[in-house]
This record gives structure tokens, sequence and C-alpha cells, in this order.
């Protein structure tokens, strides 16, 4: 099957896809957009995590045929050219990245929550991440680059 769907702002198209292929499959296999990783499968750990119609989801879930005629954004389009965005700025700044697998994920899910909650509270962060497993931090850090996010989104 074909599927044409616009990604990060532009059109683009995949041929012979399969109908059981997933969203993440075509983003990193037939679009060459590596950033959402690939770690369950299962949609437990949120690091494929993308804005599908500007609605986060786990794109390990949703079968590529669905996103035909829709809008995808991934963490690399995020990013204004060469420029970073604030959270993602943030996530550098703050050392909030180790290994890095559960990084674009959990910026998806801050950059998400901060377009939608412009000071949010801990406990808001919390719950905004808590579709993302990380396994190398305690956290603290990635909740400085949301706190450090937000601020800058405010300022």
């Amino acid at each position: 099957m074909r599927v044409n769907v616009t990604v990060n702002g532009e059109q683009r198209q995949a041929d012979e896809v399969w109908e059981g292929e997933s969203l993440l499959f075509l983003l990193r296999e037939r679009l060459g957009l590596p950033g959402s990783k690939n770690a369950c499968e299962q949609g437990e750990c949120g690091s494929c995590t993308v804005y599908l119609d500007d609605v986060p989801v786990c794109s390990c879930l949703v079968a590529a045929g669905q996103a035909q005629g829709r809008e995808v954004r991934t963490v690399e389009g995020l990013a204004q050219g060469d420029r970073l965005d604030p959270v993602q700025e943030a996530f550098v700044e703050a050392g909030a990245v180790q290994c890095g697998f559960c990084t674009p994920g959990l910026v998806v899910a801050a950059h998400d929550l901060i377009r939608r909650v412009p000071d949010p509270g801990d406990p808001e962060i919390r719950e905004a991440l808590a579709g993302n497993l990380c396994r190398c931090t305690g956290y603290e850090k990635i909740m400085d680059a949301v706190r450090l996010a937000a601020r800058r989104a405010r300022s």
C-alpha cells in the first residue's frame, strides 16, 4: 500500500507499506527519521512518541496506514532548522540526556505539556512524563529540564 503523510511540514510518500507496519517503522526505516526510538514496541516506554495531528501518540502502536493524509511531527521536527527547540536546548543544558534512548519521547511529552500548561508544577510534569521510561536516571535532571524549558517559554 502507498502512504502519503505530511512529516515535519513536508509531504512524504512511502510505497509497498505492509498493512501491519507501524508508524514508527515508517518514520525510521522508510523515511529516514531515526529520532523516535524503538524500545518496547508495546506503547509502554514512550521512546517513540510523536505528534499525530498535534496529539502525542506512541508511534509503535499506530499502523502506518492510519497516518495516511495526516500530519506527523517528530522530535526532529521540533527544531527550527539548525536551531533546537527550547525544550531540546533545556534537556541538553540541564544534563537530562544520558544514553539518549528515552530522550526523544520525553522531549515530545515535555513540549506538549508546556504548550498546554505554560507554568506546570512538579505534579503536572510527573503526570505528563509518566508514560516515558528512563532507565539511566532518577528523573531529577529531566524534571530540571522541563522546569527550565517552561521558565524560558514564559519569558
